[in-house]
C-alpha cells in the first residue's frame, strides 16, 4: 500500500532493505513455528489445528504482500538495475525456497494429519509458484552495463542464478513443468549475461545439477516404459505421462548442449560430470547388459528424441583439452555397467575425428603425460583397451542397429562388427602424420593377451593391408617376419603373429611373394620358422608348386641330418619347427609334392616315430610336441602308411592316455583316429589294432574335461560314419554312461534350455567375475579351479560395497541418537533449519543412485 507512494529510484534505501529482513526473520520464525507445532496437530486437539491454520493464512498473506511488491516494481521500471532493488530478489527467493522445502516434506512434517491443512498448503504453494513466476518477470527486466565495472550487481545476478538453482533441486519432483521453466530461466539468464558474469557462475554446479535432472528425468522415463512393456493393457495415462517425461529429458539435454556450446572454456572440471553422464545414460539403454525392459518401439522413441542430443554434444567437447585427458585418463576404472557404453562413446569420437582439423586428431591420437601420476592414453590404445573389457557383450553377443550404406534400411551387427567396421573406416581417413600411433596400437593389440583385442587389431591390419598400398603391405609382412624370428620361444605373442603372418601373406602380390621367398628362403634351415605358419594356398600355382618342394626338401633333409647326429633332447626344438614346416605344406599344398618327395616324408616320420616310447613321451615336453607334430603327419598318409606302423601307434597311444597326458596330446591323438574312418585294416593285423582302438575311443569317451569331450565326440562320429570295421563301434562304447552321450550328441539332444533373460544375467555374472581389477585369480587358483565350466557364478561385490554400507550404518546411528535426544529435551532452535538441509543432501544424492 505504501509503495505507490516512494520514489521508485530510492525503493531499496528507504523500503526494501529495511523491511524485508525482517520479513523474512518473520517468515522463518512462523516456519519453525509451524513444523514444531505440528507434532502435536490431531483432529481432537482443536486449539492448535487452529494455530497451524492461522500462521499457514498469514504465510499466504506474506506470500501476496511479496507479489505485490514484485508487480510494483515490475509496473513502474521499463529496465531495472539489480542495485536498486538488490534486497528484494533474495529475500523473495529465501522465501519461495523455504516455501517448498516445506511443502515437499509436509508428508513427514504433518504425518498422518496432512489432510487437515491441506488446503491451506495447497495454497501457500500456488502463492509461492506465482511468486516466482513474478520474480522471474522482474528479473528478466534486469540490465547490467557491460561497459561498467558494477561488481555489485554482477555478483548479486549471479547470487540469483545460484538461488534459482537450488530451488530447482527443490521442486524437480514436485512440478515437472515448473521445474522446467525455472531451469529455461536460469539458462537464459546466464546466457544473456554471459559477458560480464561469466567468470563469476559456479558452472561446476551447474552443470552437476543439470546433468542429475538429465538422469533423473531419463530413469523415470525408463521405469514408465518398462511398465508399460509388462502391463498388457495399454494405460493411456501411462502413455501421456511417458510421453511428457521423455519431453522433460529432451529439454534438460538441448539445455545442457546450449549452456556446454556457450561456457566451453570455464567447464574444464565439469568434463568429468560430462562424461559419466554419457556412460550412464547408456548403460540403462539397450543393447546394454544392465538395460531396463522395454519395447523396440520404446527405445527408438527415446533415440530419436533424447539420445541423439548426446552425440552433438561430444562434437561439442571433441576440441576441449580437459575432456580428452578424462576420456582417455590411462588410470581410468569403470564399473562392469559402464565399460560398453565407454567403448560406444570411443566409437562416436572416433567417427567425428576426420572432420576435424589435422590438431584435434593429433590431441586425441598421441600418447601424452599429462602430468607425473597422470598419462594420456591414445584414442586407438583406448579402443582396443576398452573393447576388450567387454567380454559380456561380446560373448552374449549384444547387437546394435546400423546402416550398412546410404539409402538401406538398419541392420543389426554384433559389437565385434561394430568396432571393426568403424575402426577400419577411421584407419582409412586417418592423417598420414598419425601412422606410427596407428602402428604402434595395432602392433600393441596383436600382442595381446586378450584372443578377441587380438583377433580384431588383426582384422584392421588387414584391412589397412588391402586399403593401402602393395609395399606397405610388404612391408609390414617383413616386419611381422622379423618379430616372429626374434621370439624366444612358445608364447601367445609369436602365435598371434603367426596368425597375422599366415593373413596378411594372402595380400601380397605374386612379385612381393617372389621377394619375400628370397628373402626368407626356405632353403635356409632357419627360414622354415616362418614357412610352419605361411599358407602355401596365398601363392600363384607355380611358385606354391616350387616352394612347397623347397620347403619339403629342406625339411627331410634337417630330419635326416638329426636321425644322423647325436639325437639330443637340446635339438628337438628346431626339430619340431622343421616337422611343423613339413605338416604345412601337407595341409595346404599336398598336391606340389611328387610321390618321391611324399615317400621321403612319410619315411622320416615313421623313422621318427620309432624313436619313441611311453617314457620319453610322458616326462619331456619337447617330445611331447614332437608327437603331436608327427601324428597329424602320419595321419595325412594313412592310406598308404605301413599297417605295422600304425598298430604301433595306437599300442603307444593306448598307454600314453593311461598315464593322463596333457590336453594337446590328447587333441592330437584324437585328430589322428579321425584320420582311421576311412582306412581298412588288413585281417591279419584287425587282433592288434581293433582292440586298442576301441580302448583308446573308450577313455577319450570318457573323458571329463568338456572341450575333449566334444573333440572326442566329433572323431568318434567321424570315425563311425566311415569305417569298414562296424563291429568295433559298440566295442568303444564302454559305458552306459558313454552310450547316452554319444546318442544325446548324435540327436542333438540334453541341452539345456535357457531363457534370454537367464544368458544375460549369466554373462553378467561371469563379466563381474572375470573383470579385472575387481577379478584377481592368481596362478595357483587358477589352477586348482574345475575344468568344468561353471553354470552359475556368484556375482561378486564390488569394493566399495562395504564403505558404503558402513557410511550407512554410520548415518543410521547418528539419525537415532538425535532422536533419543529429542526425547530427552526441547531441540535448539537451529535443529530445523539444519535437518532441512540435510533432508534436502538427500534428495541431491537421490539422484546419484540411478
Amino acid at each position: 500500500m505504501f509503495l505507490p507512494h516512494m520514489n521508485h529510484l530510492t525503493l531499496e534505501q528507504t523500503f526494501f532493505s529495511q523491511v524485508l529482513p525482517k520479513t523474512v526473520r518473520l517468515y522463518d520464525d512462523m516456519m519453525y513455528e509451524l513444523t514444531s507445532q505440528a507434532r502435536g496437530l490431531s483432529s481432537q486437539n482443536l486449539e492448535i489445528q487452529t494455530t497451524i491454520r492461522n500462521i499457514l493464512q498469514t504465510m499466504v498473506q506474506l506470500l501476496g504482500a511479496l507479489t505485490g511488491c514484485v508487480q510494483h516494481v515490475c509496473a513502474t521500471q521499463e529496465s531495472i538495475i539489480l542495485e536498486n532493488i538488490h534486497s528484494l530478489p533474495s529475500s523473495v527467493l529465501h522465501v519461495i525456497k523455504s516455501t517448498f522445502v516445506h511443502c515437499k516434506n509436509s508428508e513427514s512434517v504433518y504425518s498422518g494429519r496432512l489432510h487437515l491443512v491441506s488446503d491451506l498448503l495447497q495454497a501457500l504453494f500456488k502463492e509461492a509458484y506465482s511468486l516466482q513466476k513474478q520474480l522471474m518477470e522482474l528479473l528478466d527486466m534486469v540490465c547490467i552495463d557491460p561497459l561498467i565495472d558494477e561488481n555489485d550487481d554482477i555478483l548479486n545476478m549471479v547470487v540469483v542464478i545460484h538461488s534459482l538453482l537450488d530451488i530447482c533441486s527443490v521442486i524437480s519432483s514436485m512440478d515437472h513443468a515448473f521445474h522446467a521453466n525455472t531451469w529455461k530461466f536460469i539458462i537464459k539468464q546466464s546466457l544473456k549475461h554471459q559477458s560480464v558474469i561469466k567468470s563469476q557462475l559456479k558452472h561446476k554446479d551447474i552443470i552437476t545439477s543439470l546433468c542429475e535432472d538429465i538422469l533423473f528425468s531419463f530413469r523415470s522415463c525408463l521405469q514408465l516404459a518398462e511398465q508399460m512393456t509388462q502391463s498388457d493393457a495399454q494405460d493411456n495415462t501411462d502413455c501421456k505421462l511417458f510421453q511428457k517425461t521423455l519431453k522433460l529429458c529432451r529439454f534438460f539435454a538441448n539445455s545442457l548442449l546450449h549452456y556446454t556450446k556457450e561456457f566451453l572454456p570455464f567447464l574444464s572440471d565439469s568434463c568429468c560430470t560430462l562424461h559419466q553422464l554419457y556412460l550412464q545414460v547408456h548403460s540403462k539403454f539397450p543393447p546394454s547388459l544392465y538395460a531396463a525392459g522395454i519395447s523396440k518401439a520404446q527405445q527408438e522413441e527415446i533415440a530419436g528424441a533424447f539420445l541423439v542430443t548426446l552425440d552433438p554434444l561430444v562434437s561439442q567437447l571433441l576440441k576441449f583439452q580437459p575432456f580428452v585427458e578424462v576420456v582417455l585418463d590411462s588410470e581410468l576404472e569403470l564399473p562392469c555397467e559402464l565399460q560398453f557404453p565407454q567403448c560406444l562413446l570411443l566409437v562416436v569420437i572416433m567417427d567425428e575425428l576426420p572432420s576435424q582439423p589435422e590438431d584435434v586428431q593429433t590431441l586425441w591420437c598421441t600418447e601424452t603425460q599429462v602430468s607425473e601420476a597422470t598419462t594420456r592414453v591414445s584414442l586407438l590404445k583406448a579402443i582396443f583397451s576398452s573393447f576388450e573389457q567387454c567380454s559380456g557383450e561380446l560373448s552374449l553377443p549384444v547387437h546394435l542397429q546400423e546402416v550398412k550404406s546410404k539409402g538401406q534400411t538398419e541392420v543389426a551387427v554384433t559389437l565385434y562388427q561394430h568396432v571393426c567396421v568403424h575402426l577400419c573406416t577411421f584407419i582409412a581417413s586417418l592423417h598420414p602424420s598419425l601412422f606410427p600411433e596407428l602402428d604402434t596400437a595395432l602392433l600393441n593389440a596383436v600382442l595381446s593377451a586378450n584372443m578377441i583385442t587380438s583377433l580384431l587389431a588383426m582384422d584392421a591390419w588387414c584391412f589397412l593391408a588391402r586399403y593401402g598400398t602393395a609395399e606397405l603391405c610388404a612391408h609390414h609382412v617383413a616386419i611381422v617376419a622379423h618379430l616372429i624370428k626374434s621370439c624366444p620361444g612358445e608364447c601367445h605373442q609369436l602365435t598371434s603373429l603367426s596368425v597375422l603372418l599366415r593373413r596378411l601373406f594372402f595380400f601380397m602380390t605374386p612379385p612381393q611373394q617372389v621377394e619375400f621367398i628370397q628373402k626368407f628362403s626356405p632353403k635356409e634351415a632357419e627360414n622354415l620358422l616362418l614357412w610352419q605358419y605361411i599358407s602355401f594356398q596365398a601363392l600363384p600355382a607355380e611358385l606354391r608348386k616350387q616352394t612347397a618342394l623347397e620347403v619339403s626338401r629342406s625339411g627331410t633333409a634337417q630330419c635326416r641330418k638329426w636321425l644322423s647326429s647325436s639325437r639330443t633332447l637340446g635339438e628337438l626344438e628346431s626339430l619340431n619347427t622343421v616337422l611343423s614346416a613339413l605338416l604345412a605344406v601337407c595341409n595346404s599344398a599336398s598336391e606340389a609334392l611328387d610321390m618321391g618327395q611324399q615317400t621321403a616324408v612319410k619315411e622320416v616320420g615313421s623313422q621318427l616315430w620309432a624313436l619313441l616310447n611311453i617314457k620319453l613321451v610322458t616326462g619331456q615336453p619337447y617330445v611331447q610336441q614332437t608327437l603331436c607334430l608327427l601324428l597329424p603327419l602320419l595321419g595325412f598318409f594313412i592310406q598308404t602308411l605301413d599297417p605295422q606302423l600304425i598298430s604301433q601307434v595306437i599300442t603307444l597311444q593306448t598307454s600314453l592316455l593311461k598315464s593322463e597326458p596333457p590336453d594337446h596330446v590328447r587333441l592330437a591323438v584324437l585328430d589322428f583316429l579321425s584320420s582311421l574312418g576311412k582306412l581298412f585294416i588288413p585281417q591279419a593285423i584287425q587282433d592288434k589294432i581293433l582292440p586298442h582302438l576301441s580302448s583308446v575311443f573308450a577313455l577319450l569317451l570318457a573323458d571329463r574335461n568338456w572341450l575333449l569331450e566334444q573333440h572326442s565326440l566329433e572323431a568318434f562320429t567321424q570315425f563311425a560314419e566311415g569305417t569298414n570295421h562296424e563291429e568295433i563301434v559298440p566295442q568303444c562304447l564302454s559305458s552306459e554312461e558313454t552310450k547316452k552321450k554319444v546318442v544325446s550328441f548324435l540327436e542333438k539332444t540334453g541341452f539345456v534350455e535357457e531363457t534370454a533373460a537367464a544368458r544375460v544375467e549369466r554373462v553378467k555374472q561371469e563379466k563381474g567375475t572375470f573383470w579385472e581389477p575387481f577379478a584377481k585369480v592368481t596362478v595357483e587358483e587358477a589352477k586348482k579351479s574345475a575344468l568344468q565350466p561353471s553354470a552359475k557364478r556368484a556375482r561378486h561385490e564390488l569394493p566399495l560395497e562395504e564403505e558404503y554400507r558402513s557410511a550407512l550404518q554410520a548415518a543410521t546411528a547418528a539419525l537415532e541418537a538425535i532422536e533419543l535426544l529429542l526425547q530427552k529435551s526441547p531441540p535448539p532452535d537451529w535443529l530445523l533449519t539444519k535437518m532441512e538441509t540435510l533432508q534436502e543432501r538427500i534428495d541431491k544424492l537421490k539422484h546419484h543412485v540411478f
